[in-house]
């Protein structure tokens, strides 16, 4: 779903400029140097309207969270809501997770959390998808060893196919649950999660481990997928949704 243009978005964006990072390649390998007080730093690749960010980070004010989103209009929306609520140890960056590797020297983030990414599902687009090889490889070279990716997903056929990749790579997988909410609310939601669960549709979740099995960009070029589309959402055997 296309987001409506947010109005009046370079103004606001301009009221929130302390906590956007306009050249974050200049942090990189000295995040926690340049903000100190912090004992780890995570990253969330593509925050949305932030209701996730916000609470995640407020319920733990040891940790510096860095917000990656490539899309102004939900960012804007993140950004006041950090600026509201006076919560101090989140950063933004308008970007796309392709470029990690510029932002975070190797090893420096300890968690990455992926939620409710855009499911890609045309075969010719599985490479787009932020749980594809070509990412997870990206995020290994990032993570420190025991760093994890937080998963959670609606998307059924995005999830089975996620948790593949994640063991093809060599990811140790934990805390597998195709139902996150079956006994009532768990943990942090994201907005889409807060209006998936008030519909009663499912949530994935799981978590992946780096390893000393886990490949890294160093393991080479990835193949290419094929026969990777996926199912509707809803399981219709549509190939988009």
């Amino acid at each position: 779903m296309r987001m409506r243009k947010r109005p009046n978005l370079l103004p606001r964006m301009e009221k929130c400029a302390a906590l956007l990072i306009d050249s974050p390649e200049g942090f990189r390998g000295k995040w926690l140097e340049r903000f100190p007080g912090y004992g780890e730093l995570r990253l969330e690749l593509g925050c949305g309207k932030g209701r996730f960010t916000a609470d995640t980070a407020e319920n733990e004010p040891g940790v510096l969270f860095i917000a990656l989103e490539k899309v102004p209009d939900a960012m804007i929306i993140a950004m006041e809501r950090i600026k509201e609520r006076e919560i101090k140890n989140v950063r933004f960056i308008d970007g796309d997770a392709a470029g990690l590797l510029q932002i975070f020297a190797p090893e420096e983030l300890s968690r990455i959390y992926i939620n409710f990414c855009d499911p890609w599902p045309k075969s010719r687009d599985a490479k787009f998808r932020l749980t594809a090889p070509g990412f997870l490889r990206l995020y290994a070279d990032g993570l420190k060893s025991g760093g994890q990716i937080h998963f959670k997903t609606d998307n059924a056929p995005l999830f089975d196919w996620s948790l593949e990749q994640f063991e093809k790579e060599g990811w140790a997988v934990s805390g597998l649950t195709r139902d996150l909410h079956g006994c009532g609310p768990t943990g942090i939601m994201t907005d889409y999660e807060a209006k998936f669960y008030a519909e009663g549709v499912k949530i994935n979740r799981l978590e992946a481990e780096k390893t000393g099995k886990t490949l890294g960009t160093a393991a080479g070029a990835v193949a290419r997928l094929r026969g990777a589309a996926l199912r509707d959402a809803r399981g219709s055997g549509r190939e988009d949704k």
